[in-house]
């Protein structure tokens, strides 16, 4: 009997050790360098910051907490100013901020923005968090924090930092069953079922996570809507919710099923120029706010995949989402209308359908009406040129929406650092293409609202969160939800940069870890793109799941659901014809972009097979023919991925061996996929081109046969 309770008691010490990666990127343990450590123990001695909302009790308790974790000391609240002193707060909370900073700077951090600064007062040195608003001091102690953990000198403070975007949301496609349509991290972590009594500690820190990195909305649940989740039961929960998060900044946003009025509303129809129609919303929209005074307002997806939406009567987006912006504007509500929308037929280009029923549209839409543009033209690809859209209705509010879950990037079983490709498309020039140096009109600054002068601006990522105990299903995974917070708040960050930070908050400040680990993210997409889509192929996963490649498939009910729609491989080449000569949707892009598009020679060739239908002979910049360089970007693929697990062997030593094991385990898949990838991709390919395959390369080890007999019936992500 004594033996049994030693060996549970060990196993209980080494669980409360365990590195699960529960705690995301807010790690607040010691400071592993004995230097530093001191320097910070020296400049830190207490804090002075009077908690008189929710939002500056929860920046003291952060600071006090967090403070006293890094420091392996006891931070005490100081009610009068002495060395090493932090002061936080507002001109309205902190006599000290009110007379150091000028009404004029503060005016100028806006309602969210703030200043981090090390100054003398009253001949003591003290650290300044100061912010016009409350959840401004509160982003500014998250960011101070990090300063901290990433191991960085805080004795010649000057910081001001004020986000680019007003709106910076994750979209849950949360169901309110718990299924996550693409998500692959387990269920959804709304448990509907027993809110609104039971507050779940997971609620609290979702709320923490996103704050640290200035998110400061979420909507809740799937845009593919229950009409269910806007009934009095329903919002009931949803404000326990709102609950939570109003003090770390966040507002809440649900999206709004448009058949509502019948489905709910018992209406006999939900036209939008229909009178009652209108009353009927005006109200559900009073009820909300009657629960949730800072509702942030509807997200909707209409008349796209068989979504009901204004057009089953005859009517425009823009009568659909003007309707719910009427009865959302007493309320500052705003109604963010996806553009992700193409027929229920199958007609012209997939392509062009967003452009199509949007561009004729501008300026017809309310002030409080955000449209909400995919990144790229066809459905979250591992490579899509910049939408069209952007830079193409100046008196419209843009607002971009990214994918951060995995849905066409290998899911969770793979390491994929998306902010590469954020910032491809936000660098991107809508009226000459330009994806390196960020400048001229980028795709940012039309969404930013500074490119037309909108005072309306978002940006959107679907969320890669379930309740898995780490969030994300693949340790890496967080990177991207933590990257996605960062660059909405300031899209000049860089990838590297951003990468850097996530890795010494997340694991270890060891520079040659953070080095080594940096070059594996930086890699990552390009790997991914190279063994799934190089060259501009896309949309070729399995059909429903998207799992694995299916480049044969044909069998959808509608043409544009199937791979072989996309990339049209024949006996003479392969690839989407989007000329003059073919579908024509080049015409959507400004002149400078549809030229430089449009010729073969200046079209990059990471878009080729997007643009061109390409002969198997053609020669490219390598001096290889078309097939030759499939097979070489394919293998580069699989290569890169084998380097990328060799790399992470080496880092044995510098990681806990909870984590190390999950991200070698995923690893071994991902460089399994790469080659099933590969191998099923040029087998196919090669009944077309009817050339071999290179010699240097790898053999495939099973026929075109068995790829094509492959199922996956239990592939997760349909919802």
């Amino acid at each position: 009997m004594k033996k049994i309770f030693v060996i549970l008691l060990c196993l209980r010490c080494i669980s409360s050790y365990a590195e699960d990666g529960y705690r995301l990127w807010l790690r607040y343990d010691n400071v592993d360098d004995a230097k530093l450590l001191v320097q910070y123990q020296h400049a830190i001695t207490g804090i002075q910051l009077n908690a008189v909302s929710p939002t500056l009790q929860v920046a003291k308790e952060e600071l006090i907490k967090d403070l006293q974790g890094l420091l392996d000391k006891k931070i005490v609240e100081q009610k009068t100013t002495a060395n090493g002193t932090i002061v936080g707060g507002t001109p309205a909370s902190s006599v000290e901020i009110q007379n150091f900073f000028s009404e004029k700077e503060m005016d100028g951090l806006g309602e969210e923005g703030f200043i981090i600064r090390t100054a003398s007062l009253e001949s003591k040195n003290v650290i300044f968090i100061a912010a016009k608003s409350d959840v401004g001091v509160l982003y500014g102690v998250f960011y101070f924090l990090r300063l901290l953990q990433t191991h960085q000198q805080i004795s010649k403070l000057t910081i001001t930092s004020i986000p680019k975007i007003k709106l910076r949301l994750l979209n849950h496609w949360d169901n309110l069953n718990r299924t996550v349509e693409r998500g692959y991290a387990g269920f959804s972590i709304w448990n509907w079922h027993t809110l609104p009594d039971y507050i779940d500690q997971r609620y609290i820190d979702y709320a923490r996570a996103n704050a640290s990195i200035g998110i400061n909305g979420t909507v809740l649940t799937n845009v593919n809507a229950n009409s269910l989740v806007l009934t009095k039961d329903y919002l009931i929960k949803v404000k326990a919710l709102a609950d939570v998060f109003r003090p770390y900044g966040i507002k809440v946003y649900l999206t709004a099923r448009f058949s509502s009025p019948i489905e709910i509303g018992h209406l006999e129809t939900a036209d939008p120029l229909d009178s009652a129609v209108q009353q009927w919303w005006k109200q559900k929209a009073d009820e909300i706010y009657s629960y949730i005074p800072d509702f942030g307002g509807f997200l909707v997806k209409a008349n796209s995949e068989g979504q009901p939406g204004p057009q089953d009567y005859g009517r425009s987006h823009a009568d659909g989402s003007n309707m719910l912006a009427d009865a959302l504007g007493p309320h500052n509500g705003i109604v963010i209308w996806r553009a992700f929308v193409y027929s229920h037929e199958t007609p012209t280009d997939r392509f062009k359908q967003a452009y199509e029923e949007f561009k004729p549209l501008d300026g017809e839409f309310r002030k409080n009406v955000l449209v909400q543009v995919k990144n790229g033209p066809i459905d979250f690809q591992p490579r899509e040129p910049f939408s069209p859209l952007f830079g193409a209705m100046p008196q419209t509010p843009l607002m971009i929406e990214f994918q951060i879950t995995q849905e066409y990037l290998g899911q969770s079983t793979h390491l994929v650092y998306e902010a590469s490709l954020f910032k491809e498309v936000l660098n991107a020039d809508p009226d000459s293409y330009r994806d390196e140096d960020g400048k001229g009109s980028t795709v940012a600054k039309v969404i930013d609202g500074s490119l037309d002068h909108h005072e309306l601006s978002g940006i959107a990522g679907v969320s890669n969160i379930g309740n898995d105990i780490n969030w994300t299903g693949h340790p890496f995974g967080q990177a991207n939800w933590y990257a996605f917070g960062r660059i909405a708040w300031d899209y000049n960050l860089s990838a590297v940069g951003i990468a850097d930070e996530w890795i010494r908050q997340t694991f270890s400040n060891n520079q040659n870890f953070v080095n080594t680990i940096k070059k594996i993210m930086i890699a990552s997409r390009e790997a991914v793109v190279n063994y799934m889509t190089p060259l501009g192929l896309h949309h070729i996963m399995g059909f429903g799941n998207h799992y694995g490649p299916a480049p044969w498939y044909d069998k959808a009910p509608r043409a544009d659901w199937n791979p072989v729609y996309f990339h049209r491989a024949d006996s003479i080449g392969i690839g989407f014809d989007r000329t003059a000569a073919g579908s024509d949707a080049l015409a959507q892009y400004k002149p400078g972009v549809a030229k430089q598009f449009e010729n073969l020679s200046t079209c990059p060739e990471k878009f080729l097979l997007w643009f061109h239908h390409v002969p198997w002979t053609y020669k490219l910049k390598s001096g290889r023919n078309l097939w030759n360089e499939l097979c070489y970007k394919y293998n580069e693929g699989v290569d890169t991925a084998r380097w990328m697990q060799s790399i992470w062997e080496k880092m044995r030593n510098h990681v806990d061996a909870q984590r190390f094991n999950e991200v070698k385990m995923l690893l071994n898949i991902q460089v399994k996929e790469a080659v099933w990838w590969r191998n099923a991709c040029l087998l196919y390919f090669q009944t077309y081109s009817k050339m071999p395959i290179p010699a240097q390369y790898e053999k495939p080890d099973h026929t075109l046969e068995y790829y094509e007999s492959l199922k996956f019936p239990y592939a997760p992500g349909n919802g």
